[in-house]
């Protein structure tokens, strides 16, 4: 090996590895060393089956599904000269049941908003199509013509033929064994022949990724799970046929699919029962082109399924058994991007579908790097929405969980609960005594609905309205008539203090730094191309002490944001308090009623004024009192140590339950903000400027400084690509929504609904969406597809509930201010 140096450093040559260096170099980045030990493709993806689909309700997962099947079938061998051997078959998915039927209806309206073709089909179109397959009890099935399945080998080599001829050097039979850090921040990979000194290292070592980690101390949340598919003798029945049939999935009775291999028939199966992890410890160095014995036992069940679905497959020997390791992460999306703690070194792994979505994948891993940003919401794959909290026994816990959800339906709110709970709060008790149920966010359990009125504490699933829909209406209506308390111990809480912290955190954000202690202001944190990080509250404690806060899926991601940025001149800490402290919120118009007999504290506009923190007794504990509230009430934040809670959210109740107070969740939150124009996670994303998400109020672009100013001020002068639009959409009181569902001006696609959730305070369904300038503007009609159906929607300029703001800063005993409390109500 002559190479020394180089830009990147990429260790693993499966699908992952050879896409990220193909798009690396497709960006500009072409001085990419790739390390495989053995042979390209060695490892899981040669045993892959190679199918793609179009069929994903996921947005995000959707673009990169549809970039991929361009690049398999019009581009990737015409570049390259390699071939990729493309079967462009198409694909039904099959419902059986409502609920799989109702699938298919949310996956088209998402489908829509990604211009794929697709449609529902009736047993009569899937016959004509494949005549083969046993359609009793089937009642329609989401038609994909445009899918199919490629040589998993001969991809790869075309990805890895692709970087070569750009100038990027594959390395075969060369091991990485080490990986350390230079002094002056680069890093030095130790291989079997040799060393190398490079910028960026990227793990795409798939079911090594977790001992490749181990060498920078990482604990990659990956576990190798197996799968099994089978090849049939030749099919007699497909001798003559003129074209290949379509891919079938079948969810419900073979859990997987079934195609056509050459004349043979393909059966892919993801049991039920009994999923079976393999090299918990560590994956062998030597494994090569590894595959295990096959579980007949295992899978058995869901086999006969698929020969009595398949007739002409039942009487036919098994030619070839393929039983191979598959990464799954806890949730089942792979791990793209930075690796935790670690600057310039990236995850590109856990992918279980690594033919389906890793070009797609890695082509935003790549402008990620090169550029800062990717061009899609890269959320969902994050390496770091994984904490401390995800060890080993979580890992294979959750992997199992995960494997057994491959083929189940993917419903909205789907609630993973085995190995939970992780991170109780310290209120979890008393809130599951109180009917919560629970979901899991960064480790932590916190409440989405509350059972009442007869309803059963458990959850309940649907793409419509389901059994919860009338308890969260509750609790907005309770929130907006009296109060609600919440548990948001979830959020993330870091505190930076020292000499420097008021310079050093200035020069970080767009908005003006809290001028005094006891101020507040909301903000973002920007990379250096002004496309969003986070946004994130702080609040000055002191003159040398700020309190960051922010949703808890960004609590790594805040913390590396702080400490890269950190110079050897900042004088500052950073403190993690998010797992020492608690907070629990207050909000509606008995607030004041309810809080006043626990605490000696003034609690009057003028003393206690909107926007501001103090440092206050309530119930004997002290904690900081933060007035401000993402329901658009009158309300507090209280934050202290997680002992202190408690004793807060009792007193709160001993005194509110006469009152009407009422304990709320994320779900009743979610409801209140929309009502309130408030933007969330789902529109403050990787994927936009400031100016498109439409909260360029929160810059100060007279601040002589801020990271990613000067790319802000350009998109300002440029105009926006799209605008985050606030939408009222007329509801038909079954179904209101659940993401991704296209935005139509006639029949032109203008954009795609980020948030969605039916108002009880206006009666109207509200949303936001990213759609084209355009159609911004309030006043403008357009239509929403939901559940394949077309709703009639308008942009709105103001939030739907108290436009005026008037309610959050109503004052104690200020009659006039309660009438108008009122009118606005």
């Amino acid at each position: 090996m002559s190479v020394s140096h180089a830009r990147v450093v990429i260790i693993g040559g499966g699908v992952m590895g050879c896409g990220l260096a193909y798009h690396l170099a497709h960006e500009g980045w072409t001085d990419v060393v790739l390390l495989e030990k053995a042979e390209l493709t060695s490892g899981s993806t040669w045993h892959a089956a190679g199918q793609i689909t179009h069929s994903t309700s996921s947005f995000s997962l959707g673009k990169c599904v549809g970039y991929n099947i361009d690049l398999y079938s019009k581009v990737l061998e015409k570049e390259t000269g390699q071939s990729v051997t493309w079967h462009g078959c198409g694909s039904f998915r099959l419902a059986y049941t409502d609920d799989e039927l109702d699938w298919l209806r949310q996956t088209l309206s998402v489908g829509k908003a990604l211009g794929f073709t697709m449609e529902l089909v009736g047993p009569q179109r899937i016959r004509e199509l494949h005549p083969f397959y046993n359609l009793e009890g089937v009642q329609a099935a989401l038609y994909t013509p445009d899918d199919g399945h490629v040589d998993p080998s001969g991809a790869t080599f075309a990805l890895a033929q692709g970087a070569r001829q750009l100038g990027a050097k594959i390395i075969r039979q060369c091991r990485a064994t080490d990986i350390k850090r230079e002094p002056n921040g680069e890093w030095r990979v130790f291989t079997e022949r040799g060393e190398i000194v490079c910028e960026h290292v990227v793990n795409a070592g798939g079911t090594y990724a977790r001992q490749v980690g181990k060498w920078m101390g990482l604990d990659v949340p990956t576990t190798s799970m197996t799968h099994h598919y089978l090849i049939t003798d030749t099919v007699p029945e497909f001798i003559s046929l003129e074209r290949e049939l379509p891919v079938i999935r079948d969810d419900r009775l073979v859990s997987g699919y079934i195609r056509m291999e050459q004349k043979s028939g393909l059966i892919g199966i993801y049991e039920k029962a009994n999923p079976n992890a393999v090299w918990i410890d560590e994956c062998p160095w030597e494994a090569e082109h590894e595959l295990f014995e096959p579980h007949y036992d295992r899978i058995m069940p869901w086999l006969e399924n698929a020969m009595g679905r398949m007739p002409v497959l039942s009487q036919l020997g098994i030619k070839r058994a393929v039983h191979g390791a598959i990464s799954h992460p806890p949730d089942g999306n792979p791990l793209i991007g930075p690796a935790p703690g670690l600057r310039n070194f990236w995850l590109n792994c856990g992918c279980q579908i690594g033919i389906g979505w890793g070009p797609g994948l890695t082509r935003e891993l790549a402008r990620w790097m090169v550029h800062g940003a990717s061009d899609i919401n890269m959320r969902d794959y994050d390496p770091r929405r994984f904490g401390r909290f995800a060890d080993q026994e979580y890992q294979i816990t959750k992997a199992k969980e995960d494997y057994l959800l491959r083929h189940e339906v993917p419903f909205p709110h789907l609630n993973r609960h085995a190995g939970r709970p992780v991170k109780p709060s310290a209120l979890y008790e008393r809130l599951k005594s109180r009917g919560a149920v629970f979901e899991e966010v960064y480790g932590w359990e916190r409440p989405r609905w509350f059972a009442r009125d007869g309803v059963e504490q458990r959850d309940y699933y649907s793409f419509r309205r389901p059994a919860w829909f009338p308890l969260v209406q509750q609790e907005v209506n309770s929130v907006r008539e009296c109060a609600g308390v919440m548990d948001i111990s979830a959020f993330t809480k870091v505190q930076v203090s020292g000499p420097g912290a008021a310079n050093f955190i200035d020069r970080l954000i767009p908005n003006r730094l809290p001028s005094k202690p006891g101020r507040i202001a909301l903000t973002h944190l920007l990379n250096e191309n002004g496309r969003i990080e986070l946004e994130t509250t702080i609040v000055r404690l002191a003159d040398d002490r700020f309190y960051f806060t922010c949703a808890a899926f960004f609590e790594q991601r805040l913390l590396d944001y702080l400490r890269f940025a950190r110079t050897d001149h900042d004088d500052v800490t950073i403190t993690n308090l998010s797992d020492a402290w608690g907070a629990l919120v207050l909000n509606g118009p008995r607030s004041r009623d309810i809080l006043a007999p626990n605490t000696s504290a003034a609690l009057t506009n003028e003393a206690f004024p909107w926007l501001t923190a103090q440092e206050i007794e309530v119930a004997g504990e002290k904690v900081w009192a933060f007035r401000m509230s993402y329901a658009g009430e009158v309300g507090w934040e209280f934050h202290g140590t997680k002992e202190s809670i408690p004793a807060v959210y009792d007193a709160l109740h001993e005194i509110g339950d006469a009152m009407g107070l009422i304990d709320y969740g994320s779900f009743a939150m979610n409801v209140m903000r929309l009502e309130k124009m408030f933007k969330g996670a789902g529109e403050l994303t990787n994927e936009v400027t400031l100016t498109e998400a439409d909260v360029m109020r929160f810059v100060k672009t007279d601040k002589a400084e801020f990271r990613g100013k000067q790319a802000t001020l350009a998109a300002l002068k440029k105009g926006p690509l799209w605008i985050c639009a606030y939408l009222q959409i007329e509801p038909d009181g079954v179904s209101d929504g659940n993401g991704g569902e296209a935005v139509l001006m006639g029949d032109r696609q203008v954009g795609s609904i980020t948030s969605i959730a039916y108002s009880p305070s206006v009666g109207k369904i509200l949303a936001f969406a990213y759609v084209s300038p355009d159609v911004a503007s309030p006043g403008t009609k357009v239509d929403v597809t939901i559940m394949g159906e077309i709703r009639k929607a308008e942009v709105l300029g103001e939030p739907a509930f108290d436009p005026d703001n008037v309610r959050p800063r109503a004052d104690a005993g200020a009659d006039s201010q309660r009438t108008r409390v009122a009118a606005n109500a």
